[in-house]
């Protein structure tokens, strides 16, 4: 690790690196990268920059005007632990090269402003991020989108669906399954041989560790066919945002490397649990936390105004908190997933849950518990703590908690509460109705929200209505 540009050389020098891949993120999430022999680099590189072109990055600039700056953050500078030869990498903050201003659609740069806006409010100095992401580990992935088909299958030895099937061996000749499948909804804590992925998830514990990420736990999760859990300790929001980034990367190229592919994608298996990003929040200020209190569950005054905010935005935040069009077959009423716009100290059918673990002080949070891994860490954060800021400043009423199990609730009592959204396109409606939260102290620009809702209904949403669905076929083939 380095923190600045005279510390990064001394790295290089340190760990023999003959080259340094510069990464940023794009609008919806993704790293971009390119890499140069670390010769061409100096002191200056950190100032001044390297060019790319932005109308090739999606969601960025027009071709017009699309040359860029990627500057080098000294300080997220890591040893890459996937390439052949020695090398650094480092994360860019985005600029325009003729006016220098940094670029409103860089996504670290909304998280940036939304640390300094918590700043100036004067309400805490320090906002600490705790995801919990969830993510598959398949063994096989293929799909296909074509004028005359839509396919997808994904498989895994652990399975529910591959308990009669032949396990191996030679062209024609039948090998002994060897049983110990994950039972549909039954894959939460089970020890090996049930859980296959233990080492796979520990070799990726072990580089998430070597880059300095601090992780927590490692298990398989409820969800049959490689379900898994990694957690890492809270930090602070643009830290986690840049690890995030790197937990994604990480997972990803470990998996390849013994022949399987992860995906954070949240609802890759029907009739089954989908992959949630439960995200616990925290404000602090001068070292002293601020949500402990005398209030329900513990909490102080100012986190269930927080709170208050939340719910009340939670519908605009999901429109960046859980962003696919996918996503929404996760966010079902009556299924695994939170979508009741409510506070409870313990029931996970309630959107925002208090953790009621530890009595520490500065163990007390809130559970954000919609948002899921698809999202770009560095908007949803940013949205949280916005909705959070907004709820605390206005005295938001979180309403009354919801302690009863909504199974044994009826419809009439489900109805009083309000739900998240039923869609991506209904998420995108409350952001159009409601992101002025979101635009205080230009933390998120009006430009970067049409941006983004213009980019899910033309990119996303549209191609989706317009593709006919397979089981429309059995649905209406015949009729």
């Amino acid at each position: 690790m380095a923190g600045t540009p005279k510390d990064f050389f001394e790295l290089a020098t340190k760990v023999g690196a003959e080259l340094v891949d510069l990464k940023f993120v794009d609008m919806l999430g993704t790293w971009q990268h390119c890499s140069y022999p670390i010769d061409t680099w100096d002191e200056k590189t950190f100032t001044e920059g390297m060019g790319f072109d932005g109308s090739s990055i999606r969601g960025w600039q027009a071709i017009n005007a699309s040359d860029m700056l990627a500057i080098p953050d000294a300080s997220t500078v890591r040893v890459d632990p996937f390439w052949e030869k020695p090398t650094l990498s480092v994360i860019a903050n985005v600029v325009d090269p003729i006016t220098r201003q940094e670029y409103t659609r860089d996504p670290r740069y909304v998280a940036r402003k939304g640390v300094a806006y918590l700043k100036q409010t004067g309400i805490a100095d320090t906002v600490f991020i705790g995801p919990e992401p969830e993510f598959f580990i398949f063994d096989d992935v293929r799909y296909k989108s074509a004028p005359n088909g839509q396919f997808y299958e994904v498989d895994s030895s652990e399975g529910a669906w591959n308990s009669a099937k032949s396990e191996g061996g030679l062209l024609g000749q039948k090998v002994a399954n060897t049983g110990s499948k994950i039972p549909m909804k039954g894959g939460y804590f089970p020890v090996s041989p049930l859980d296959t992925l233990g080492d796979i998830r520990a070799e990726m514990v072990a580089e998430m560790r070597k880059i300095g990420i601090v992780v927590e736990a490692h298990h398989h999760e409820v969800a049959t066919a490689g379900q898994c859990e990694i957690d890492m300790k809270f930090m602070d929001l643009l830290s986690m945002g840049d690890q995030m980034m790197w937990f994604k990367y990480i997972i990803r190229n470990v998996a390849r490397k013994h022949g399987k592919s992860a995906t954070f994608m949240p609802k890759p298996i029907f009739q089954d649990n989908g992959s949630g990003m439960h995200t616990h929040f925290s404000l602090w200020n001068k070292g002293q936390p601020l949500f402990a209190g005398n209030g329900y569950a513990g909490m102080s005054e100012m986190a269930l105004y927080a709170i208050g905010g939340v719910l009340k935005h939670a519908r605009a935040i999901l429109a960046f908190a859980a962003p696919t069009t996918n996503s929404y077959k996760r966010l079902v009423p009556g299924y695994e997933a939170p979508v009741n716009l409510a506070m409870s100290q313990r029931n996970r059918s309630a959107s925002v849950r208090i953790p009621m673990y530890s009595a520490n002080p500065k163990a007390k949070r809130f559970e954000f518990r919609c948002p899921d891994p698809s999202s770009n860490p560095y908007l949803t954060f940013s949205a949280v703590l916005m909705a959070a800021l907004d709820g605390i400043t206005n005295k938001i009423d979180p309403g009354e908690p919801l302690e009863r199990d909504i199974y044994e609730m009826s419809p009439e009592e489900l109805a009083q509460t309000r739900k998240t959204p039923g869609s991506l396109e209904e998420a995108l409606e409350a952001l159009e109705g409601d992101h002025e939260f979101l635009t205080k102290g230009d933390v998120f620009t009006q430009d970067l929200i049409e941006a983004w809702i213009s980019w899910k209904r033309e990119k996303e949403i549209d191609p989706m209505r317009l593709r006919p669905h397979p089981y429309e076929f059995a649905l209406y083939y015949d009729n």
